[in-house]
């Protein structure tokens, strides 16, 4: 069973509301070693995506995609937006035409988010970034790819939740936490938190 471009739209909502859940949490992840306006964006720019699908749903699963791209783009201000934008759009040009997504394309698209995070943000693996959630939650995915798509989405968030908590002993190499250096360990980075949080709402929302 794939999913539709109704299923992603769910999957957004969904993710909207996990966000908006968390949104204090995230303030606070990053008001420890950021500028405290993770969060604040984060549900700004998912309130936006939620309201555009009112008025219009994509008739593809990519151009869902590319909707949820641009609207962050366009909304959401600091590291978040270009970041997540550039990894929707970049998982929409993946997705391409097809009208439902099987889960060999769904690992493909998450692919090709990661690469376009780490073009945009120029962080690998140890960084203490949102790429720390990705990479493992990316591979975790290849691997569970013969399962469905609601499978190899909990496999990327068992993976990314991981993940996430491997950056709290890192000492961050990019973005404004890197200022702060080895003061910065023992914080979440609330980057690789709210990839964490997405992907868990993407999973329960395909199952």
């Amino acid at each position: 069973m794939g999913c539709s471009s109704e299923g992603l739209a769910t999957a957004l909502r969904a993710a909207a509301e996990v966000i908006a859940e968390h949104r204090d949490e995230l303030v606070d992840l990053d008001r420890a070693i950021g500028d405290a306006d993770h969060g604040e964006n984060l549900n700004r720019g998912f309130t936006a995506i939620v309201a555009a699908l009112e008025t219009q749903l994509p008739p593809t699963p990519g151009a869902v995609a590319k909707l949820a791209a641009t609207t962050l783009i366009s909304k959401v201000g600091g590291a978040a937006g270009p970041l997540y934008g550039t990894a929707f759009l970049r998982a929409s040009a993946k997705l391409g035409e097809a009208a439902e997504v099987d889960s060999a394309l769904l690992v493909d698209a998450l692919r090709a988010a990661l690469e376009g995070v780490q073009a945009r943000g120029k962080a690998v693996g140890g960084d203490a970034t949102m790429v720390d959630a990705l990479i493992p939650a990316v591979s975790a995915a290849e691997t569970a790819a013969g399962g469905s798509v609601a499978e190899v989405l909990t496999a990327a968030a068992d993976a990314a939740d991981r993940g996430a908590e491997s950056t709290v002993d890192l000492i961050p190499r990019k973005g404004r936490a890197s200022y702060l250096g080895e003061r910065a360990v023992g914080h979440l980075d609330p980057g690789a938190r709210s990839t964490a949080l997405l992907l868990r709402a993407f999973a329960e929302a395909a199952r």
